[in-house]
């Protein structure tokens, strides 16, 4: 014999209906033409509420359009169905900023233009955090971006952007010329007043990669590679003579072109303009074929407008919360200032966010406007709270303290923060807590809870 059906009250559907989302028992009998034999017509009042019980209830999770849509067919029908469900799931901030998306990278690569003579346009760039040789512990990388050809300057440490100019002046300038061209990343020397004042006098154009985004200066992150790669070959072993190799590093890079035994000024200089003209053919031979692989695993950049809101992913970006795995891999939304270029676009971040707001087009995805369960096409939706905290010292408000307690000898508080759900509450530290009145009145209405000891008080 099979095993019996278990009765209704023992099945545990995923989405429990309730009273104020299901509509009328004879809702179906207004039903207009088209609508499928056993679903419930669902009147335009109801709609929202409908698609939200369905599409945010624990036991389905905030599914994709094509699942929504398909938990709502199985019960229920309306002409517009997949439209509104469409909307509403693009709109779900929750789905924005914990859903990564699963199309290639926006925007295609936008390389840089090929130099037409060696040492005219530089890429900068520094190798930090390396044991202290000799005491050195940073080196300033300086290549050629015509002939690949580098500079390797060990340094006691970061300069300042005065010290990495006069560098660049004394051991490249005076051989080589005034550049036209210098590329870096946004570090602190390089952002400087005094870089570009510096450059600018010298009417060199100083060019800044986007943030979080190093393909933008390649060529150097590469040379980069190629020189750690080195230097762990041969000191892995005993790290702390990498200074002693590192001229070594310099010359192998540099001998890996091809020599010439031209003698005569005239013959050299024409010899020297035709090997110039050619290597600059292959350069961009070269940077068409790369362009159109790296294409390939890439998709066309959205048409964003200025004024028009972007999510930014937490890719670079450190939150503060325990587990990064668990953390939101969007936030937002922020509103485009301007498009920078083609692939990079500024965008208005809030004033406690110590980063550089401009960003390459793979790290922004659309916004859609949010669709709540008590609004309808044309109504005005609330703005979603200000993006989670930033590990960076900025302060945030405090709604209350709720709670205290005390891990590993150490005093914390429960935080209901000032435009968060209570599902962002957080224990911190006491020394956290910046007003002290919002302690001195928490303690006064807990008097039981744990508190700071007073003075002369063993702990």
């Amino acid at each position: 014999m099979p095993e019996p059906i278990p009765p209704a009250d023992l099945i545990v559907s995923p989405i429990t209906w309730s009273q104020e989302t299901l509509p009328p028992a004879n809702a179906s009998t207004n039903a207009p033409p088209g609508c499928p034999p056993g679903s419930q017509y669902i009147t335009r009042a109801r709609r929202t509420s409908l698609i939200h019980t369905t599409h945010t209830s624990l036991g389905t999770g905030h599914p994709g359009i094509n699942e929504t849509l398909s938990l709502l067919r199985d019960r229920f029908w309306w002409p517009s169905m997949a439209a509104d469900v469409r909307r509403y799931v693009q709109g779900c901030e929750e789905c924005a900023m914990a859903k990564t998306p699963c199309q290639l990278p926006s925007g295609k690569l936008l390389p840089l233009p090929v130099p037409n003579c060696p040492w005219s346009h530089l890429g900068v760039d520094f190798i930090t955090d390396l044991p202290n040789s000799h005491t050195h512990t940073c080196i300033f990388v300086i290549v050629d971006r015509f002939s690949k050809a580098c500079r390797l300057l060990p340094l006691k440490g970061p300069p300042t952007a005065m010290e990495a100019a006069e560098l660049l002046f004394n051991q490249v300038f005076r051989y080589f010329g005034i550049l036209e061209d210098i590329v870096s990343d946004r570090g602190p020397q390089f952002v400087s007043r005094v870089w570009r004042a510096f450059f600018t006098r010298l009417g060199v154009a100083v060019n800044l990669s986007s943030g979080y985004h190093p393909q933008t200066n390649g060529q150097t992150e590469r040379k980069i590679q190629e020189i750690s790669r080195y230097l762990r070959t041969f000191c892995h072993g005993h790290q702390d003579s990498w200074s002693q190799y590192l001229g070594w590093a310099e010359y192998t890079q540099n001998s890996l072109r091809e020599p010439s035994d031209v003698l005569a000024v005239d013959h050299w200089f024409r010899e020297s303009e035709r090997v110039w003209g050619s290597a600059h053919h292959q350069l961009q031979r070269a940077l068409r074929r790369r362009r159109l692989t790296a294409d390939r695993r890439r998709s066309d950049a959205p048409a964003y407008q200025t004024g028009q809101k972007v999510w930014l992913s937490t890719k670079n970006i450190r939150l503060r919360l325990p587990s990064r795995k668990l953390s939101p891999r969007f936030i937002g939304p922020f509103t485009i200032l301007k498009q920078v270029n083609p692939v990079t676009y500024k965008l208005l971040l809030p004033r406690g966010y110590r980063i550089h707001p401009t960003f390459h087009v793979s790290l922004l995805k659309p916004h859609h406007p949010s669709v709540l369960p008590s609004t309808e096409p044309g109504e005005d939706t609330a703005e979603p709270p200000l993006p989670l905290l930033l590990d960076d010292g900025t302060a945030y408000g405090v709604k209350e303290i709720l709670d205290s307690r005390r891990r590993g000898g150490r005093l914390e508080y429960l935080v209901d923060w000032e435009g968060y759900g209570p599902e962002e509450r957080s224990w911190v530290l006491r020394d956290d807590v910046l007003d002290p009145d919002l302690l001195t009145t928490f303690h006064a209405t807990h008097p039981h809870r744990p508190a700071p000891h007073g003075r002369g008080r063993p702990p």
